[in-house]
């Protein structure tokens, strides 16, 4: 309290008010404005009359991913590629759809798939933190409690370490997101799957997607 009985706004607070406030609603903006671009151009759709699932197809055959399925999957942008059981999940819409949104998707997806292949570094570094990861999401910020609640730094710095390899997965799947979404456009262009106006919506979603990772990343730095 100030000596006129006005509480004073402590560092927290403005910490508060001027970084994490803004970084939330970038989050919102971003969520909002990715959605809105993968609507868009969902209604367009491709002059070939390719489907998601025909472009995963033939990418991953092209690059001797014949191992690798391609299935359809409950929800709505639930779409990913599975290592474990090499398998390409695309959302039904996506799937079947023949939209410049869905080739866009497939084609990123499938971007994964050859990361995987030609083990793409990135990624491997992320599956080796991935069981700390998991830990230190749960119980970083316990520890981080408990040290304040016990005035002990020891155990509030060692759940900042644990919760710093969740800032380190974010930092690495920013890398495999990025890598993915520029196969993803190389290869559409190298096979001549689309042309150069829907090659520029493919873009338009690949990037919206990517910034949600990016916002994903500040939010773990904060």
């Amino acid at each position: 309290m100030g000596r006129n009985g006005y509480y004073n706004l402590t560092t927290e607070r403005i910490f508060t008010l001027c970084v994490l406030l803004p970084v939330i609603l970038l989050s919102v903006i971003v969520q909002i404005k990715m959605f809105y671009t993968y609507e868009k151009y969902k209604k367009v759709k491709n002059k070939k009359g390719l489907s998601g699932a025909v472009v995963a197809r033939n990418i991953l055959d092209s690059y001797g991913l014949q191992y690798v399925r391609v299935e359809s999957v409950y929800g709505k942008l639930s779409d990913h590629f599975d290592p474990s059981c090499n398998v390409v999940r695309l959302s039904q819409e996506n799937y079947d759809g023949t939209s410049v949104a869905a080739i866009g998707v497939a084609a990123h997806e499938v971007g994964h798939a050859i990361q995987h292949k030609k083990e793409y570094f990135p990624i491997k570094l992320r599956s080796v933190v991935i069981p700390i990861v998991r830990f230190g999401s749960y119980t970083s910020l316990i520890f981080v409690f408990l040290g304040l609640l016990f005035s002990n730094p020891k155990i509030a710095y060692f759940g900042i370490i644990l919760f710093s390899f969740v800032v380190f997965f974010e930092l690495a799947t920013l890398f495999v997101e990025f890598d993915a979404s520029s196969r993803a456009v190389k290869t559409i262009i190298k096979y001549d799957i689309l042309d150069e106006e829907e090659i520029i919506g493919v873009k338009k979603v690949l990037w919206a997607a990517a910034m949600t990772y990016v916002v994903s990343l500040l939010n773990a730095i904060v």
